[in-house]
């Protein structure tokens, strides 16, 4: 097979100088690699090779064809060979380099002064010939440029002698700057620029094909919007994915923000440490620090693709992947809950703030943490900057109340972005003096009063250095804040609140939440200045369960809807507590007859998990959980003896259960009242979120 012809090269016509002219109209950057090949070039630096390596279409080949040129200017002639056009054999590609350097003027048997091999990924089981005979047989004062898709193989950093001779470049996608310069040489107007350099996220192929796309009429707002585009991107970028359990692996890593061992053995099973492997071999993939990741324009190319080629394994890849977070999240031994709730909230393909999102994915992650003693100053400095001392002061003595409440992201210049978690009523003066804390009590007691033990979860005060609650960072720090609160504390209601509707509003409708109450967020200030307005939106939890919500959210993530939640997922209205004990009497009475139970009220309670196939079974699982639970308290034993003669393994008559118990009838029914008012108290803490449904999770506080 011949080889290809190199980049710039050829006969000295107007054609082959357009060509030269054109090629280097369309290159941009990369100034540290062509300070480091001109730096070898004239012998100032030690290098003697240069490894350039990044995913398809990083723009390699644009890079050898500037060295080319570059080598030219130096008076050096350079010899282009490309892998691709080669068997790989060390006799082929001792006699590519040998015909390309003749043909450009070198006599026989002289060696190029400069040598470009492009593709090395396809001549890495040569490496070692590549290495120790036609590397070290060149010149002295000779350059070449290996260019791959790879990183080089450990032997050259293993070997001292390759270590100082070569230089490695990982290339990496354009900057802002860069990616609108080469958009503006392909005659693109700033506006379009603007719109299109986002798109293509830095990748210069990407960029090329979009400006090229963009010419006749049809370029895109979105990677999504453009699956042909996005077809061949995937075939030119990822072309090399073995099976369907490594393109698993690869959706599985794009799909994630960090992807760990344990979450791809969620969704490739038994290969996931060959997969893993793999992944971590690819050029578009790094290896960090909590996990793998895919270069950030790859991950769209690859999502896009993937949606339009097989748009019901998207979705289901989406709810294992969510799955898994979710039960890191419940896992009251999860060691960083917070990472799974960031990963939960960078899911958010479609919603209203989904580009916030998707800058915070790329972007690094700070960790949410609660907040210290030592935070708290900052806090509320970004507090008083944002709404006023008074709402400062508001603040102050709300950590004073309840010291626990606070989460923040933290970087070495101090507090990033805050939230501020508390629970009404607090008994004290705050439910009075806090005007948002006298609205929020007002609007749960008219639409879904407080039942006894109950309590209201208000995301009270949050935002961020810089423009408060204008910054992405607030995103993160609310977004992971709530998840945790949601998913391990108990409350009848949660309310968010926000100084911005104008920006939050949209997005607590997609989250299947409404405005529940419109006031200001402080007191007056001192000065008789009006405090700024507050919206407070909200949703009954008893209604709709945080479980609910999460089945929800796994559906709008992808889609963008917005509104009240689906009516398949809302509860009755809760029961009283007055209520809730007849009930629960009337259904001990079924216990024997569960097919009784498909008519009680209690279906529609926390008694009953809401993802329950046959929730009168469930409910009498419950029943009975609850009652064999007693054994582990003290002096339950008797409660649960006399509860399971009476309704579990019932006997014929009270009088029967009495008997068969070995107690006198009085003593009986003064233990069965004892029992039923213990049962009761337990099945309340369930139905107010204090304990766990028996058997699915530790007691909550």
């Amino acid at each position: 097979m011949g080889a290809a012809e190199p980049p710039g090269l050829g006969q000295p016509d107007r054609l082959s100088e357009e060509l030269a002219r054109t090629r280097e109209l369309g290159f941009v950057g990369r100034a540290a690699e062509l300070r480091s090949f001109t730096d070898a070039l004239a012998g100032t630096s030690a290098s003697r090779i240069l490894f350039v390596h990044g995913p398809g279409g990083i723009g390699k080949t644009t890079l050898l064809d500037a060295f080319s040129r570059h080598a030219r200017d130096a008076g050096r002639e350079p010899v282009y060979v490309d892998a691709r056009d080669l068997e790989c054999t060390a006799a082929a590609v001792g006699s590519a380099v040998a015909e390309q350097a003749r043909r450009c003027g070198y006599p026989a048997g002289r060696e190029p002064d400069v040598l470009l091999i492009d593709g090395y990924e396809l001549l890495v089981p040569l490496d070692r010939w590549v290495r120790e005979d036609l590397l070290a047989a060149r010149p002295s004062t000779s350059v070449t440029v290996l260019a791959g898709r790879e990183p080089p193989p450990a032997s050259w950093r293993l070997d001292p002698g390759w270590r100082r001779l070569a230089q490695v470049h990982p290339l990496a996608g354009l900057d802002a700057a860069d990616s609108d310069e080469l958009l503006a040489r392909f005659g693109l107007p700033r506006d379009r620029r603007t719109v299109l350099a986002g798109v293509g996220r830095g990748h210069p192929l990407v960029l090329a094909m979009l400006a090229e796309a963009d010419r006749g009429g049809s370029a895109p707002a979105a990677l999504t919007e453009a699956p042909d585009v996005v077809a061949q991107l995937c075939r030119l970028i990822i072309d090399d994915i073995p099976d369907a359990a490594h393109r698993a692996g690869l959706a599985t890593c794009a799909h994630a923000t960090r992807m760990t061992a344990d979450l791809l053995a969620r969704t490739v099973g038994s290969r996931a440490e060959e997969v893993w492997a793999w992944l971590g071999s690819r050029p578009y993939v790094r290896r960090g620090v909590l996990g793998l990741h895919v270069h950030d324009v790859v991950r769209e190319i690859f999502e896009a693709e993937f949606m339009h080629r097989s748009p019901d394994a998207y979705v289901a890849l989406h709810v294992a992947v969510r799955g898994y977070f979710l039960d890191r999240l419940a896992d009251p031994a999860e060691p960083r809950p917070d990472r799974a709730a960031a990963e939960i909230l960078f899911l958010h393909r479609a919603g209203p703030l989904s580009d916030r999102v998707a800058g915070l994915r790329e972007g690094g992650i700070l960790p949410v943490a609660t907040a210290g003693p030592e935070d708290r100053a900052g806090i509320l400095a970004l507090i008083e900057e944002g709404e006023g001392a008074a709402s400062a002061e508001l603040a102050r003595r709300w950590i004073a109340e309840q010291p626990g409440c606070l989460y923040r992201a933290r970087s070495d210049t101090g507090v990033e972005g805050f939230s501020m978690q508390v629970y009404l009523p607090t008994g004290a003066a705050l439910d009075v003096d806090d005007p948002v804390a006298v609205g929020v009590l007002a609007a749960a007691a008219e639409r879904g009063p407080l039942r006894p033990g109950e309590r209201i979860n208000v995301n009270r005060f949050a935002g961020a250095s810089g423009s408060y609650q204008q910054e992405p960072m607030l995103l993160l720090v609310n977004g992971v804040s709530c998840l945790l609160e949601w998913g391990r504390r108990p409350a009848a209601w949660t309310f968010i609140v926000t100084v911005a509707p104008e920006t939050y509003g949209p997005y607590f409708g997609y989250l299947g939440m409404s405005e529940m109450w419109r006031g200001p967020a402080g007191p007056p200030a001192r000065g008789g200045g009006a405090p700024r307005e507050a919206v407070a939106y909200g949703w009954d939890r008893r209604r709709f369960p945080a479980e609910s919500l999460f089945e929800m959210m796994a559906r709008r993530e992808l889609t963008g809807e917005q509104g009240p939640p689906p009516a398949d997922l809302v509860r009755p209205a809760p029961l009283s507590h007055t209520a809730f004990a007849t009930e629960v009497r009337a259904a001990l009475h079924q216990l024997a007859r569960p097919d009784r139970l498909a008519g009680s009220a209690l279906l529609g309670s926390a008694l009953v998990d809401v993802t329950a196939t046959d929730p009168a079974g469930g409910l009498a699982r419950t029943l009975t959980g609850a009652i064999a639970s007693l054994s582990n308290e003290r002096n339950g034993g008797e409660h649960r003896r006399v509860l399971e003669r009476t309704y579990v393994r019932a006997a014929p008559s009270q009088e029967a259960a009495a008997e068969l118990l070995g107690l006198p009838f009085s003593t009986y029914r003064r233990h069965l009242a004892r029992a039923q008012e213990r049962l009761l108290e337990v099945l309340w803490a369930i139905e107010i979120g204090e304990r766990g449904l028996p058997g699915a999770e530790p007691d909550r506080n």
